[in-house]
């Protein structure tokens, strides 16, 4: 792995730092678990879009830059160093765009990829269920095949951004009698706002609507919005599944600039001694993730696939990012507590990184199985 920027690099990183600097909200956002919040970040998103930069990684034609995962990497770096905003967007851009690049069809990648870029067209995840999280194959919403499309039914919960999203992605049982739970599912987009479609969103610990449930009754769904062929839902996702804890969703630019922050808050406090080994503790993890990710990175460009490292991957930044958090909030004692800003907001986001996109238990399991060729524990 060979770490050494090109001239190529530093140039594209300078720009993006300059393109920052005059750009960046000097108030912060609001929350975008408000709609206000909401609105302001899909505001920033086409401002970001305007110049090219809300998806540098993308090909040209659907907004993007050719840029590539490495200088991706780098501009997430500064993006987060620069304290902007975070991505209302990401569940789009980091989960559905990376499946409708390898399974999506031209005509699919054209129609859904630029407004996504844009911010026109903010999407939530469906996928999990009342009985089905981390055990997504058990999952109960279904897919009928009537004519030109899918009549959509049932529940699914705890969909990230759904409360003032515009559509949704999510897998359907389509084959209720295939011979195992993981097969005969479907992937599908659908709109939110369709007819049969009902959105309740679900409070978080600070009320804000950070998720939703869905109740779909009968939602008309046409071909066209059918990702992969249908009943190879389940080998789509995984695909997705993998993006999710491994690579896209917390890049190391984010910690760098958060671990950054803590370091800063606490020589602000006068350098408490009770917090001096964990701030330590959340610079090194910080230069670590980052490492451990550029290495990933190397080996993805080199041809090979994310596999179960992802699900490690998933662990640490989870367990990191709560860590980090719970450290700042010692820090700001009782304002930590009770005031509005960016540490309170962010731990309560944290506490759930545990347990979304699979949780840590599951990811501990298929470590131990697939990367260390332990048995098979109890379920």
């Amino acid at each position: 792995m060979d770490l050494t920027p090109s001239p190529g690099d530093e140039s594209f990183r300078a720009e993006a730092r300059a393109w920052l600097a005059a750009h960046v909200p000097r108030t912060p956002l609001p929350s975008l678990e408000t709609a206000a919040g909401f609105a302001a970040h899909r505001a920033w998103e086409a401002e970001l879009a305007a110049d090219r930069w809300s998806v540098v990684s993308w090909p040209a034609e659907v907004g993007g830059r050719d840029c590539g995962l490495g200088r991706w990497l780098v501009f997430e770096e500064e993006y987060w160093a620069a304290g902007a905003p975070g991505r209302v967007g990401q569940n789009g851009v980091s989960l559905l765009a990376p499946t409708l690049f390898d399974h999506g069809t031209p005509e699919q990648r054209s129609r859904v990829l630029p407004p996504m870029a844009r911010g026109e067209v903010v999407w939530a995840q469906a996928w999990s269920e009342p009985e089905a999280g981390s055990d997504l194959a058990s999952l109960r919403s279904r897919a009928v095949r009537v004519a030109g499309g899918w009549l959509l039914g049932g529940q699914k919960t705890w969909s990230s951004r759904a409360a003032f999203a515009d559509r949704a992605f999510g897998l359907f049982r389509s084959d209720p009698d295939a011979p195992r739970a993981h097969q005969g599912l479907t992937y599908l987009m659908f709109d939110l706002r369709a007819p049969g479609v009902t959105v309740r969103p679900i409070g978080r610990l600070d009320g804000k609507p950070a998720f939703a449930e869905l109740f779909l009754d009968d939602v008309f769904v046409p071909d066209e919005d059918v990702i992969g062929a249908p009943g190879e839902g389940w080998r789509i996702a995984m695909s997705a599944a993998g993006n999710e804890r491994g690579l896209t969703l917390r890049s190391p630019g984010r910690y760098l600039a958060a671990a950054d922050r803590l370091a800063a808050l606490w020589r602000r406090q006068g350098c408490p001694a009770y917090a001096h080994d964990r701030v330590a503790d959340a610079l090194i993890g910080a230069r670590a993730y980052h490492l451990f990710t550029q290495e990933a990175a190397s080996r993805f460009l080199a041809g090979a696939e994310l596999g179960a490292e992802s699900s490690m991957n998933k662990v640490f930044w989870s367990e990191y990012d709560l860590a980090l958090h719970e450290t700042a909030l010692e820090l700001l004692n009782e304002e930590g507590e009770l005031a509005e800003g960016a540490w309170a907001e962010g731990y309560v986001f944290a506490l759930a990184g545990p347990v979304y996109a699979g949780t840590n238990e599951i990811q501990r399991d298929i470590v131990a199985e697939r990367l260390l060729g332990l048995p098979k524990g109890r379920r």
